[in-house]
């Protein structure tokens, strides 16, 4: 092993200066390790079928109708490829060493726009891209942060949001890609809230337009392009609610929209664009959340998805008539970008399920709007020549924790995935990101290479806080109650010890983003339950993170974790930061970290990293200086997973 000067951060020079760390690079220098010890081959050798999943997520369809795009890695990242027919060929159409984002094709024509940043750091441009000859063109500036393309319906030019006019306002512009340098703003964001396009109207005048305060606050607005008025539709900061925009109706006097407004959970409804008009809303009798919706070109017919306990119900919809009927031939999964082809005869979509990647399938319709024929699945990814039907499926379940709802113990919902054979197993709790996020029972070929080669049981929590469950859950742990959704994780320990199949002495944390703040936590709070701990691109300090954080997301985490430049509230975040208790975390850590994060700053890890090596705790840390929230290139992704089998076999199993 070689030590190195590390090129880009200096604040580790009091940490190694007070003790020898191992540091060794791989992938060309661009991923560095610290007291990570090399890699056993045999782990190399067995992870290697499980490293090389693909997935065929549909993207767009082709201008004719008769092809798809979709998004799929041959190399290290994933690109843009074009499908002719059911099973048929992969025909790659860019070739870029970064991943491609956001996709949308120009209605009535051939011209694909596509977002990409450079190295992780979200600052996303705008692309065109002619399929016929793959040539790209970037129409964004280079520096600032753009997307949510949205065409008009002619295919003339496109709203977006970009940080452009002073690199923190997330405003909404408009552009025609024969004349970037034309484009001007249509709305400035008056804070440091999120501004986005939804629609344009049939002629091209005016935009639906969603202002994201916080997961619990969502805005429609109406641009007038001609006079330039901003109407604000629904929502609003006297009564706080969840309000997406889906698109106007057909007569142009009204739009879709999902709303919370009549009850827990986000419905879709139909609002006026009358003064003062309420929503009206129509799916009130599925008491959970609506997740998408999607309008036919010629506004006969709908689709939306609703989110059932984690698991994807699809449903087709007729906006005349208002009536609704559930699809019952899609295979029981996870189900997305959902879009009608041009002649609305067919509908597209990505299904992923337990035992299959994301691949691509086309729902046939019927004349009825509530009528459709087969699904036809397009893509058929690899597996590495995996049996997937010998992975273990997840098991939903829930667990009591300390507080009560109706004089009951509140129940906490979570996955468990087991392995074959008898227990009692050793466990890894996996705590998602957001905190706003979901933990649902998607494919994924991490927890089945766990399962094999450790033989652990996996155990994915949906601690308060998580989306799906009603805004009441949702908000359970904003501002000063952060630390109730960390008691649920002890709670979810001693659910642990309950069950004679797993064993509670031998269990460790992993997690990312909000999720590697809840191992960091975990830790600090029951090291003595816990024998290993992953953190991924964590928070550690909250202070620092709101400090540090990109301007143009700033205020965006203020409203969750609270403003740090309020005196009350700057004390709490101290209290309960992880950093600020390292002296009661005495469990082995495994630090994961991208160079240019710009959501979580590389210094959270630094931070975290220095404090346990000065009080002598084990501290393998690794950081990919082309990365950034989270690992998005395959030779990363595949050190970083091989290291952490390692790390849990010597520290939980050992």
């Amino acid at each position: 092993m070689t030590r190195f000067v590390f090129p880009l951060l200096a604040l580790f020079a009091a940490a190694t200066a007070q003790a020898e760390v191992t540091q060794r690079v791989a992938n060309n220098g661009n991923l560095v390790m610290e007291d990570v010890p090399e890699i056993p081959a045999d782990i190399v050798d067995s992870l290697n079928r499980y490293q090389n999943v693909r997935s065929g997520g549909f993207q767009a369809w082709t201008d004719d109708g008769e092809g798809l795009f979709i998004s799929t890695r041959f190399a290290d990242t994933s690109q843009l490829h074009r499908v002719d027919m059911p099973g048929g060929a992969r025909h790659q159409l860019t070739f870029f060493a970064e991943p491609i984002g956001g996709v949308e094709r120009q209605p009535g024509g051939s011209t694909i726009l596509f977002t990409r940043d450079a190295g992780g750091s979200e600052f996303s441009q705008v692309f065109t891209l002619d399929p016929a000859t793959g040539d790209a063109v970037m129409l964004t500036d280079g520096e600032s942060r753009n997307g949510a393309m949205e065409w008009d319906r002619q295919g003339r030019r496109f709203a977006y949001q970009s940080t452009a006019r002073n690199g923190a306002s997330n405003d909404i512009w408009v552009m025609s890609p024969d004349a970037p340098g034309e484009a001007e703003v249509i709305l400035e964001s008056p804070d440091g809230t999120w501004w986005g396009p939804v629609e344009f109207n049939e002629s091209g005048s005016r935009v639906l337009a969603l202002n994201y305060v916080s997961i619990a606050d969502s805005r429609v607005h109406l641009v007038d392009l001609d006079s330039g008025a901003n109407t604000l539709l629904t929502g609003g900061p006297d009564a706080p609610s969840v309000n997406y925009g889906v698109a106007f109706d057909d007569a142009g006097d009204g739009f879709w929209l999902i709303t919370n407004q009549g009850g827990e959970f986000e419905q879709l409804a139909w609002q006026s664009l009358e003064p003062g008009a309420e929503a009206e809303i129509i799916t009130n009798d599925i008491p959970w959340n609506v997740d998408d919706v999607q309008v036919s070109h010629d506004r006969r017919r709908m689709i939306f998805i609703v989110n059932e306990n984690g698991r994807s119900a699809v449903y087709l919809f007729n906006p005349r008539t208002r009536e609704y009927r559930r699809v019952d031939n899609i295979p029981t999964g996870l189900v997305g970008s959902a879009e009608f082809s041009p002649d609305d005869t067919r509908i597209a979509m990505t299904i992923n399920t337990a035992s299959s990647p994301s691949d691509t399938y086309v729902l046939h319709l019927g004349d009825d709007p509530l009528e459709h024929g087969g699904l036809v699945r397009w893509t058929m990814s690899e597996v590495g020549g995996l049996d997937t039907t010998a992975f273990r499926q997840p098991e939903l379940i829930d667990f009591p924790t300390f507080d009560e709802v109706d004089g009951e113990s509140r129940r906490i919902p979570a996955w468990i995935y087991k392995p074959a054979g008898e227990g009692p197993f050793p466990v890894v709790v996996s705590i998602h990101g957001g905190p706003e996020g979901q933990a649902r029972p998607l494919f994924s070929s991490t927890y089945q290479m766990w399962l094999a080669r450790l033989g652990v049981a996996v155990v994915v929590p949906n601690v308060r806080g998580s989306a799906g469950y009603g805004k009441t859950y949702v908000g359970l742990d904003n501002g000063y109650q952060r630390e109730d959704s960390v008691k649920d994780i002890g709670a979810l320990l001693d659910w642990i010890e309950t069950q004679p199949d797993l064993d509670a002495d031998r269990v460790a944390v992993f997690g990312g983003s909000y999720g590697g703040y809840m191992v960091l936590a975990s830790a600090v709070h029951y090291s003595d339950r816990l024998r290993a701990a992953v953190d991924i691109v964590g928070i550690s300090n909250f202070v620092t993170f709101l400090e540090n954080t990109q301007d143009y997301r700033r205020d965006l985490r203020r409203v969750e974790y609270g403003d740090e430049r309020d005196p009350d509230m700057r004390a709490h975040l101290e209290r309960i930061s992880p950093l600020n208790n390292v002296d009661q975390i005495a469990v082995p850590m495994f630090v994961v970290q991208g160079e240019n994060d710009p959501r979580v700053p590389v210094t959270e890890a630094i931070q975290m990293v220095q404090a346990l090596r000065e009080q002598g705790n084990t501290v393998w840390y690794m950081n990919a200086l082309n990365e950034g929230h989270g690992y998005r290139k395959k030779e990363n992704r595949d050190i970083y997973q091989q290291a952490t089998v390692m790390f849990l076999e010597q520290h939980l199993l050992n």
